[in-house]
């Protein structure tokens, strides 16, 4: 999901390790979601990936000598100190992890470390005895009770030959670390519960009905709830998407199985966020056996499948807050007043699918908020990532409004 660290500055430290080449990915993945990425690497750490690749990837100059006269006067390990809004050492040798832990500095990387107060993310890579030794084990336990978020190593068979513990975490897993680092914790504390994806109604073992909806919103909502310090849980349809990292799942099929597991849970949630597009019809019956072709038609008798948004909202306490999900063809606002008011909802997010960027399988979406009180408020073009905060602002409020 793109630009959630636009305008954020994070100072990228390599040390040495083979692990040191995955850097590469990394301040890609970085620049990609708009970071500006400024490198410093060890001495150690060039032998493994050339500080010319990474220029390239960050277009910063990379810094490894604390003293190289080639540059604009001032003390470069201070700027960066200061320049950084997020301080990243991956991968982290059992050397810089124990420098962290006991305050020396004594070369670019570990002194600039020492005079930052910016928010710090750690992904160690080592050996497996090493990693699991007791005086670095310490050294973690030291550092994470300073606040230090610490990206857990792999398991797995090591470029030494030995298998265990202490490779180098996937950089999409660093990458979620450092976003967590960079966004203000302000839904902490709160229990949410995310519906999301379609549902499919089977008519037998072979065919269902189902609808287009690839849950990339609902995703959107619980990944950055759970960013957002919130303990999140996606009741999801099948889709074809990665479960958000830290995010409880309920993987369902049907209808019926997500009234169970929405209704089951309910009492515990402070929110529901239900941007599931669950099917309203059903199949009579399902047919134990595969149907076959016989005529040039053949009718299914439909059943109307429980309503879930509604009975939430007949269900909801006075603390809790719930938000639905209208998608429509024609008459927007007036289907999606209609609907606020029916299901009891706190708020209304509406969108219409013929309108360009907006509805299913998009990236984008193009909502319009409706609340209790009558107000209306339009949104324009935005990425889901981007709408998904919106979201849990104003649910935020509406919250707070309350005085939960």
């Amino acid at each position: 999901m793109s630009g959630t660290l636009e305008g954020k500055n994070i100072v990228l430290c390599v040390t040495g390790g083979i692990a040191a080449y995955k850097a590469a990915d990394l301040t890609s993945r970085l620049r990609k979601l708009g970071a500006q990425v400024y490198i410093i690497m060890t001495e150690s750490a060039t032998h493994f990936i050339t500080p010319l690749t990474l220029e390239v990837l960050s277009e910063h100059r990379v810094v490894t000598d604390m003293f190289d006269r080639t540059f604009t006067w001032e003390v470069e390990h201070i700027s960066l100190a200061k320049r950084a809004d997020i301080f990243v050492i991956a991968p982290a040798t059992a050397n810089i992890i124990g420098k962290a832990a006991h305050g020396i500095a004594d070369d670019m990387v570990s002194t600039t470390l020492i005079a930052t107060k910016a928010p710090m993310v750690i992904a160690p890579a080592m050996n497996t005895n090493m990693y699991e030794n007791s005086v670095v084990q310490a050294n973690i336990t030291a550092l994470k009770q300073k606040g230090v978020r610490f990206v857990e190593p792999a398991a797995g068979r090591l470029a030494c030959g030995d298998t265990g513990k202490g490779k180098l975490a996937d950089p999409a897993d660093i990458v979620q670390a450092i976003e967590a680092a960079a966004t203000p914790q302000d839904l902490a504390g709160l229990s949410i519960l995310v519906t999301a994806g379609p549902t499919r109604e089977s008519m037998d073992p072979v065919r269902f009905i189902s609808n287009h909806s690839t849950g990339k919103m609902g995703y959107a909502i619980a990944h950055r709830a759970q960013m957002r310090g919130a303990q999140v849980t996606l009741v999801s349809g099948p889709v074809s998407l990665d479960a958000p990292a830290g995010v409880t799942m309920v993987p369902v099929v049907s209808a019926l199985q997500m009234r169970d597991a929405v209704l089951s849970r309910l009492p515990e949630q402070d929110w529901v966020i239900k941007a599931a597009a669950v099917g309203d019809y059903r199949p009579e019956t399902q047919a134990e056996n595969k149907l076959k072709k016989k005529a040039d038609e053949m009718s299914v008798a439909l059943v109307k499948n429980p309503d879930i948004l509604h009975e939430v909202g007949q269900r909801k306490q006075a603390t809790q807050t719930v938000c639905g999900f209208s998608m429509e063809t024609q008459n927007l606002l007036e289907n999606s007043k209609a609907k606020l008011e029916e299901k009891n909802c706190d708020m209304l997010v509406a969108n219409n699918l013929k309108t360009a960027g907006a509805g299913f399988a998009h990236d984008t979406n193009v909502a319009t908020l409706l609340y209790r009180d009558g107000t209306v408020e339009s949104l324009d073009l935005m990425q889901k990532d981007t709408l998904a905060d919106i979201v849990l602002d104003r649910m935020l409020a509406l919250h707070t409004k309350k005085g939960c």
